[in-house]
């Protein structure tokens, strides 16, 4: 009879400490899939820091040596300019003329034109010194005084201003996206009653880098969404 009792005692024992374990693991699997996903928004502007300019002028004529010999004064005249401007050598690149035979286009209206040949040079600047350059663009009307009317308008030739150094305020950005994202977790568990655990998972999102606005494309919008996924507990 003693040991009917005894076993019967640890079966009990085991039969409770069996529903604690139960218990248990429903609540932990309950606690499982309480969690909140947020995202975390984190914005800068900064300024440009490398700059490219493409100069473009447009030379006609009729004798190919001829408009050799001027797009050669013409473009030393205009890395002069640059260079007495505070723009290096290194700076400054002088492309090779693309030159169109008006007398050979088939579906131009070659009895109208002049002049046979139409030549476009370009010569680009590309810099780091984005204060300057824009400075240089405002005053490039000086280039007609030397004879050289710089064209405008041919979007395959606009003025391109790019920022470089990301990678230096990343750190910040992250850190400013994960805070935002745990104010919104925080608030979020709050509102349900809860307390908010540890992070489940993180995403850091991607960067984008676009113009602030139209007229200023020197002034750069740096932009991440994090998403940060939390769980919850009572």
């Amino acid at each position: 009879m003693k040991n009917y009792r005894i076993e019967a005692a640890i079966l009990a024992i085991g039969l409770v400490l069996l529903g604690v374990f139960i218990e248990r693991g429903f609540n932990d699997f309950a606690e499982k899939d309480r969690n909140v996903n947020v995202k975390g928004l984190a914005e800068m502007e900064v300024a440009a820091d490398k700059v490219t300019w493409p100069l473009v002028y447009k030379s006609i004529g009729n004798d190919l040596s001829a408009l050799y010999d001027e797009i050669k004064r013409s473009n030393q005249t205009i890395v002069q300019f640059l260079k007495e401007k505070g723009l290096a050598e290194s700076e400054i690149s002088v492309n090779a003329p693309e030159i169109i035979d008006l007398k050979a286009e088939r579906y131009g209206n070659t009895q109208a034109n002049n002049y046979r040949y139409n030549v476009t040079t370009v010569i680009t600047v590309t810099s780091d010194k984005v204060d300057l350059v824009r400075k240089l663009i405002s005053e490039q009307s000086e280039l007609l005084k030397r004879g050289i009317a710089i064209t405008s308008g041919e979007y395959q030739y606009r003025v391109q201003y790019e920022y470089t150094s990301l990678n230096k305020i990343k750190p910040q950005m992250i850190e400013e996206a994960t805070k935002n994202a745990r104010e919104a977790a925080e608030k979020f568990a709050k509102d349900s009653e809860s307390e908010l655990g540890k992070i489940r998972y993180a995403n850091q999102g991607q960067f984008s880098i676009n113009d602030r606005d139209a007229n200023t494309p020197y002034i750069k919008k740096v932009r991440v969404v994090t998403t940060v996924s939390y769980s919850l507990k009572n």
